[in-house]
């Protein structure tokens, strides 16, 4: 059982957002632009309480807030379930689907959950009797590991932090398994609960003698019965604490940040593997990790990597939100990598491309050319639209050329004035690696001509081996083709934000055709030629 879709509306920063997930999903994006809004919407839904007044998009009016999910493989988690019961309602009430979409609203002011009615294609107005307590027991155990949780909160036993909730599971399963537990449950029953047993004949007389005091002050009284209950072994977790000997023995809650997190890695990789011999011991977990990569070295992020892909493997589904390049540059089968933007205010969440990753992973490790793992060549543009709009018409038409990395100058989208300064602290770099006479820059007409022929004057050989390029107008929305809209004039590209002239590149590079590019866009397209001509085999 996993979730296949998640549609969130109007939460926070989230004015809608529809994602069809992997077994194991990746997050990026800047602070501020949503990600942990995103992670908190699933945790309200799996019934966090929050005010609707401060969660709604915007913070006024009284749109719906809603987040959606639909789970597929169903039938798969109702056999998992363990509570006969439980099992039953959900039987009679989902049948033999394979799906289910269940949705918490704010029209209903986000006290229940919905379940959509696949029969009648319709959502329940009332839940059926019992639903509550046997949907919780149906639906995927969700953790949800926040950076405001000290790593112990998370590593240590105590009352449902996830180390307990899901060791006490692992533990059941080894005492049903164990003869000596078996033996322990037939003898506590003979000593405590069977009818001729001395414990109870004594317990039952002291109960009587109880009752019949009682009964002096309320007559309605009729029994007082004293039950020895059964010990949950369980709850022996929760008395349990972790000390680690580093060279000063100590309590785990007394080391540092990072041990604390390598603690939380290695009882995630170990439950991993019981989890793989032991598939049958309890229902799938959910993990949504907020910046799992806090304190921990480049090489322990790649473990813990690991370590999450290996509980997805086994059928858990892992959701984290990063700022790592580590977790991001990693190719894997069940990986979808999402790139968390905000635009005018409101968060868009959407899966990214293979041509896109390389310019995920350089904007995490900080944008800078020094950085990268030598690509073929290098082209250096001034601004971000130029990225957008190349990037997806090389991904379509070109995609069997030599591999070439575009970095934008400016790497700022708020940044308006492009300069000759932006470019000149791009390529000093490549300036002195072996991209030296390879590295192509393309040039906007300049709006002070003289800081461009310093520059060549600066770097002379960029003019005399032709690694300069320059359009005729002074931005790229300006030299687009005059079709679809696409063209701008400049004084319509000084009214235009930042996030118009992204979309408009995207729009562009997603609909220009071939011919278009290299005859309308002539000098963009030779600019490309020299580059994949200089670069190395």
């Amino acid at each position: 059982m996993k979730i296949s879709k998640i549609t969130v509306k109007n939460f926070r920063s989230i004015k809608e957002a529809e994602i069809a997930p992997d077994k194991f999903n990746i997050f990026v994006g800047q602070n501020n632009h949503g990600k942990t809004n995103f992670f908190e919407a699933i945790d309200w839904f799996y019934g966090t309480k929050g005010d609707l007044s401060k969660i709604r998009f915007g913070r006024t009016g009284d749109e719906e807030v809603s987040v959606e999910i639909e789970f597929s493989e169903i039938q798969d988690g109702i056999e998992k379930m363990k509570n006969e019961k439980n099992k039953t309602v959900i039987k009679n009430l989902l049948g033999q689907y394979d799906k289910v979409r269940v949705k918490r609203t704010s029209l209903d002011s986000g006290k229940t959950r919905k379940i959509f009615d696949e029969t009648n294609q319709k959502w329940l107005e009332k839940n059926p009797t019992g639903f509550d307590a046997a949907f919780n027991d149906f639906l995927p155990k969700f953790e949800y590991v926040s950076t405001l949780i000290n790593p112990m909160e998370v590593a240590k036993y105590g009352k449902n932090t996830p180390i307990a909730n899901m060791l006490s599971d692992v533990l059941a399963a080894i005492l049903e398994q164990d003869q000596n537990y078996v033996n322990f449950k037939e003898q506590f029953e003979k000593l405590f609960t069977a009818s001729d047993s001395q414990v109870r004949i004594q317990l039952d007389e002291l109960s009587g003698q109880v009752k019949l005091y009682l009964e002096k002050q309320f007559p309605d009284c009729y029994k007082v019965v004293f039950e020895v209950s059964p010990p949950v072994f369980e709850d022996l977790l929760k008395r349990f604490d972790t000390s680690i000997d580093d060279g000063v023995y100590t309590s785990a809650d007394e080391k540092g940040d990072g041990m604390q997190r390598a603690l939380m890695l290695a009882i995630i990789q170990v439950y991993a593997n019981f989890r793989r011999k032991h598939e049958e011991t309890s229902k799938f977990f959910l993990f949504f990790i907020d910046e799992g990569e806090l304190h921990l070295h480049p090489t322990a992020q790649r473990k813990l990597k690991n370590a999450l892909l290996d509980l997805a493997k086994g059928g858990d589904q892992v959701f984290i939100n990063t700022h790592s390049s580590v977790l991001v540059s990693d190719e894997n089968e069940n990986q979808t990598i999402f790139r968390v933007e905000k635009i005018d205010r409101a968060t868009s969440i959407k899966p990214i491309t293979k041509a896109e990753k390389p310019y995920i992973v350089y904007d995490l490790l900080g944008g800078s050319p020094a950085d990268l793992l030598l690509p073929k060549n290098f082209l250096i543009v001034e601004g971000t639209s130029e990225l957008e709009f190349l990037t997806r018409v090389i991904s379509r038409f070109y995609a069997n050329k030599p591999e070439i990395q575009i970095i934008q100058a400016n790497g700022d989208l708020k940044q308006a004035e492009r300069s000759i300064n932006a470019i000149e602290q791009v390529f000093k770099p490549l300036e002195k690696s072996l991209y030296k006479d390879k590295v192509i820059i393309l040039f906007d007409q300049p709006n002070n001509p003289a800081a461009l022929t310093q520059f060549f004057t600066n770097h002379p050989g960029l003019q005399t081996n032709s690694q300069a390029f320059q359009l005729a107008v002074g931005n790229i929305e300006e030299y687009y083709p005059n079709q679809n809209g696409w063209q701008r004039t400049a004084t319509q590209v000084d009214g235009m934000s930042s996030h118009a002239k992204v979309s408009l590149a995207r729009q562009t590079g997603d609909g220009i055709t071939q011919q278009q590019f290299e005859h309308d866009m002539q000098t963009v397209f030779d600019a490309l030629q020299k580059c994949w001509t200089l670069a190395y085999n």
